[in-house]
């Protein structure tokens, strides 16, 4: 698909497609998958962080040159949606330390589907900074453009806010380049479609679980939606994870 100004593919090498044939295995190790994950949750953000302004500034160094270079020119800080945002936190802090981080819960209702807030809580001045927004599956594109809202409600300007996906879907690049035209998207790959349980194809499973090793419903609610079964919802499994999200923000 064509993938428009505001949506910046990583380049896509044969390395990083090797990677991705490591970690979408469903018979991946959790080991290999963190370390790979890693790797290309490092390139998302770097992209990401190279959209940002810069300003012109001058050192010297150390055989007396001066290297004519750039640095930052506007505060940033990263809101993750819990809990599947929260595994780029890691590397973010490797390439960014002392970043100020937020949070913000999101949970999809699985029979309505529409997207819920239970929480957010967000650095005070976050209206004078560039918002990385840390989403990793961007699918229907329902909770991150709740996310979006939260943020422009909290007066962060729409052309200052930087999605980072691990993957996303063509439904969901085009409806946010509809409905918020100005906001930034980096991703590792575009894929193929959405089938109709929502899922992407070929996909990865639940980012979320197979990241933070908690269980692999997203690998069998997958299976069954290709195998057209339908997927078993676990609400119990879901508020338990909201509650402990939520209780270190």
């Amino acid at each position: 698909m064509t993938t428009g100004h505001n949506v910046h593919l990583l380049p896509q090498t044969d390395q990083l497609r090797a990677i991705h044939t490591i970690i979408r295995d469903r018979d991946c190790t959790r080991e290999n998958f963190l370390f790979y994950s890693r790797r290309v949750i490092r390139l998302l953000l770097e992209g990401g962080m190279d959209l940002l302004p810069f300003t012109k500034k001058q050192v010297t160094t150390p055989v007396g040159a001066t290297f004519h270079g750039l640095e930052f020119a506007s505060k940033l800080c990263a809101v993750p949606v819990i809990r599947a945002g929260e595994a780029m936190e890691s590397e973010l802090r490797d390439v960014h330390p002392g970043i100020r981080i937020g949070k913000i819960l999101i949970q999809r209702d699985r029979r309505t589907k529409l997207p819920h807030l239970y929480y957010k809580h967000l650095p005070d001045d976050i209206a004078d900074r560039y918002v990385l927004l840390l989403e990793p599956m961007l699918a229907t594109a329902g909770s991150a453009l709740a996310a979006v809202d939260v943020l422009l409600e909290s007066g962060v300007r729409e052309d200052r806010i930087i999605m980072i996906n691990f993957l996303s879907s063509p439904e969901g690049l085009r409806r946010v380049a509809t409905e918020r035209p100005r906001v930034k998207i980096v991703t590792s790959a575009i894929e193929d479609r959405l089938n109709e349980q929502a899922f992407m194809v070929p996909g990865i499973g639940d980012f979320g679980d197979r990241f933070f090793g908690t269980t692999d419903s997203g690998a069998r609610d997958a299976a069954r939606a290709t195998s057209g079964a339908t997927p078993r919802a676990t609400p119990r499994a879901a508020a338990n994870a909201g509650r402990q999200e939520v209780s270190h923000p």
